[in-house]
């Protein structure tokens, strides 16, 4: 399946998680840029005024020249666009019946929340949780090309019950990294300063998960917050700075290992997200396994939200060396209207692809979509040989397409089709858990690193490529353990890409 290089096909395809918490209703409000021109950005306004200077001092205070007001563009009024949206979603999206006969735009003061009351009926079945939406196409890009983001560098989990935040993962080179945040830091407090500091109890008592996430602020490189945290028995308080970075797919440091049990080695990778520079780190990884002789694989996609389906493609490329050039990696399926784009993906060999005889997935319940589609695509030519490790994942079979209206920078995000694999089978929207060959329930373990074998998820995979027991995932529970079940990564009401993309990330 290819990623259409005009944006105005729709063919331009990502895969991604939405937050689909029930409660985010006004999430995904950002400003929106054209894929398809980025030149075509309508420049900002600004002011030629500012202060009257001249030779001298006249003792008298100038008047600023006021700020003309910006120029309205043509076709851009909010009403004009609402009316675009509703035609788009008429002919694109994939629950055609679940659109409202007769909708109201009027009522709406923006168009992400009259996009969100389109797609109530179809939310309400679980089939479209936020999926449909209105995205920033900069912001898309910037991260899709190479992980571009601005912020502190590290992946939060809150747990609401206990009032307790921990740090998930910490992104290489990254502020958080400098100032000594490490996996399983717990936060205690976050503040502008020293000086103001509240605690994560008070700030979760206060306002819940939003607390929090407006503790840490914008998502603006400069901004600083001063973060107390525990880590390995120390607590410290340093001031960190949001910055720009390129989150890289695959962890710098052990990303990529290869791990031993009883005289057979084990591949393991974890990828953090389906981007263009995951690529080449793809393919340096499974050339080392191939070199290696490798045929039992851990792959960790336990906090991946998804991303590319041309990435998905390629991971599954890489795992499919058994399979000959018949055999179906994916379906995917528009609407009987658009059944003119329905495609076939069979498997391409690369060079570096191997010959998996088991494989593992560690997943969580953020695990969704591209993440979801390369498990899926896998069941039918492993069936028990392959397993989902850990707990149920997110359930989002569909894909979006991107409809631009690029004089005013709005991209609409659509749900306009369905991904199946080999089988057929392209239904689990309530997770893929009862849907794989095989399932072991594992906990996400804070206290040592992804990828250790003393790590509870990894230390689960391994026990099953060795062909030892374990309890199943049960099918519709997202809940880990009665340690884990209340834990989430945090994700804001109006997350950015990498937020969505990379849930957790601040």
């Amino acid at each position: 399946m290819k990623i259409a290089r005009g944006w105005s096909q729709p063919r331009a395809i990502f895969l991604f998680r939405s937050n689909g918490f029930a409660n985010l209703a006004g999430m995904f409000c950002s400003r929106l840029l054209a894929a398809a021109a980025v030149s075509a950005l309508l420049a900002a306004c600004s002011s030629d005024g500012g202060p009257a200077s001249g030779p001298g001092d006249t003792g008298v205070t100038p008047t600023p020249a006021p700020t003309p007001a910006p120029t309205p563009v043509a076709g851009c009024s909010l009403s004009e666009r609402k009316n675009w949206a509703t035609a788009q979603m008429n002919e694109w999206y994939l629950f055609p019946e679940t659109l409202p006969a007769s909708p109201n735009p009027s009522g709406y003061s923006s168009l992400w929340e009259y996009v969100d009351s389109l797609t109530a009926m179809a939310r309400a079945q679980g089939r479209d949780r936020y999926f449909t939406y209105v995205t920033s196409i900069r912001e898309e890009e910037a991260y899709y090309q190479s992980g571009s983001t601005a912020a502190f560098g590290f992946r939060l989990q809150i747990d609401t019950v206990a009032r307790r935040l921990f740090v998930t993962e910490v992104y290489e080179n990254t502020p958080a990294a400098l100032a000594g945040f490490r996996r399983g830091s717990e936060i205690l407090a976050i503040g502008s300063s020293g000086s103001d500091l509240r605690t994560v109890v008070s700030l979760i008592d206060s306002d819940g998960e939003a607390g929090i996430w407006q503790a840490l602020g914008a998502s603006d490189a400069g901004l600083a917050r001063a973060i107390r945290h525990v880590t390995n028995g120390d607590t410290a308080t340093p001031m960190v700075t949001k910055r720009e970075f390129d989150l890289p797919p695959v962890p710098q440091d052990n990303g990529v290992r290869v791990l031993e049990e009883d005289g057979r080695k084990i591949g393991y990778l974890n990828l953090r997200t389906f981007i263009s520079t995951a690529d080449p780190a793809l393919r340096n990884a499974f050339r080392r396994f191939r070199a290696e002789g490798i045929d039992h694989v851990i792959i960790d996609l336990r906090y991946n939200g998804g991303g590319l389906i041309r990435t998905a493609e390629l991971l599954g490329d890489l795992l499919g060396g058994g399979r000959n050039g018949t055999d179906v990696q994916s379906y995917t399926a528009f609407r009987p209207s658009k059944s003119q784009y329905d495609e076939t993906r069979r498997f391409q060999l690369q060079p570096e692809s191997i010959s998996p005889a088991k494989l593992a997935f560690i997943v969580t319940g953020d695990s969704a979509s591209a993440s979801e589609m390369v498990i899926n695509a896998m069941t039918p030519w492993l069936r028990e040989n392959s397993a989902i490790i850990g707990s149920n994942t997110y359930g989002k079979p569909v894909g979006q397409i991107a409809r631009d209206r690029a004089a005013c920078d709005d991209r609409l995000r659509i749900i306009a089709l369905q991904i199946q694999n080999a089988d057929r089978r392209g239904d689990y929207f309530d997770g893929l858990a009862g849907r794989t060959g095989a399932s072991c329930r594992a906990e996400d373990d804070l206290s040592h690193a992804m990828g250790s074998a003393q790590e509870a998820s990894t230390r689960t995979a391994i026990d099953f490529l060795m062909g030892r027991s374990c309890t199943p995932v049960a099918a519709g529970s997202r809940a880990m353990s009665a340690d884990t079940a209340q834990r989430a990564l945090l994700v804001p009401k109006r997350p950015t890409t990498a937020q969505r993309e990379a849930p957790g990330t601040f």
